[in-house]
């Protein structure tokens, strides 16, 4: 369990629960009819209700469901489990690996990893904040409660939380750096996307770090989050990632991977405010393709 505490102030004195604490805890409705159904909310350590009005100098504790696990089993498996406080975790996906089970995917997904690593059930409380394709690695962020989620969430697409990619494509940008400002759109029933006019508005700012033996590394930074955007992005340029089966070519060496990798994340603390900022190298089934450039930025790759 999660437990959240306010101290009532003389400004606040005299109002409800009901009032209060939807505003004070950043609470959404949902989050809130949880706590109000599960008997989640207590005042000076005493179940209350949550027309109670509440006084100066009052302690309001409301309880939020996780689950519980132990920071030594995280250390354990620190290659997979960058970060982990009570309210998120901040993960190294493997690839090629699901996100979430569907229903195409028969292997197991980073949600059945993750409860085998920390002893959960595979039903277990689990809350994707950012997504990656299957056949991308790296880091993304999970809530541990709803109500983590819910403040995560409205981060995602503000300056406070960066997500930035390494990618390596075939090539070479016709312009150092820019940024992508392409509508993105669905093609027919399947999974497949393209730039198109009337897609929703899309947009990467990229920048070369490295060209050679016709292949390029490039860091991407998102503005949006559509469904491949990236993938659809770069081949819209005519520089395809490495081993993209479906915008691409794909590589046999990848196995159903390509050479896509989120390498930063940046966020804050969802209840204490408190910066977050991982890195992870590029993979070395990735690094080989570039090996004057990791000869050369051995603290990188």
């Amino acid at each position: 369990m999660r437990y959240l505490h306010h101290d009532v102030s003389g400004e606040e004195a005299g109002q409800t629960l009901r009032q209060l604490i939807p505003r004070i805890f950043h609470l959404s409705t949902h989050a809130f009819r949880r706590l109000k159904v599960r008997n989640g909310i207590c005042v000076n350590d005493n179940a209350q209700h949550v027309s109670s009005v509440v006084k100066a100098g009052d302690r309001i504790t409301i309880r939020l469901e996780t689950e519980d696990s132990t920071k030594e089993n995280a250390e354990v498996h620190a290659d997979l489990i960058r970060y982990m406080d009570e309210d998120m975790i901040i993960l190294d996906k493997p690839a090629p690996m699901a996100t979430l089970p569907g229903n195409h995917d028969q292997g197991t997904t980073l949600r059945d990893l993750l409860a085998d690593v920390l002893g959960y059930d595979a039903s277990y409380k689990y809350h994707p904040v950012n997504r990656l394709d299957k056949g991308t690695s790296g880091l993304l962020c999970i809530a541990r409660h709803d109500h983590a989620q819910h403040l995560l969430t409205a981060q995602l697409h503000q300056e406070g939380f960066l997500r930035e990619y390494l990618a390596i494509v075939e090539g070479i940008p016709a312009q150092v750096s820019g940024r992508i400002d392409l509508p993105i759109g669905k093609v027919g029933t399947g999974a497949r996307r393209a730039v198109m006019e009337g897609g929703k508005s899309a947009i990467t700012n990229y920048i070369t770090e490295y060209s050679e033996n016709g292949l390029s590394l490039v860091r991407l930074r998102l503005e949006t989050g559509r469904t491949h955007q990236i993938r659809v992005h770069m081949a819209a340029m005519g520089t395809p990632i490495l081993g993209d089966y479906l915008y691409g070519h794909p590589q046999e060496a990848l196995q159903d991977r390509f050479a896509l990798h989120s390498f930063h994340l940046a966020c804050k603390q969802p209840i204490t405010g408190e910066p977050i900022d991982i890195t992870s190298p590029l993979p070395d089934v990735l690094a080989r393709y570039l090996p004057e450039y990791c000869k050369n930025e051995r603290e990188s790759c």
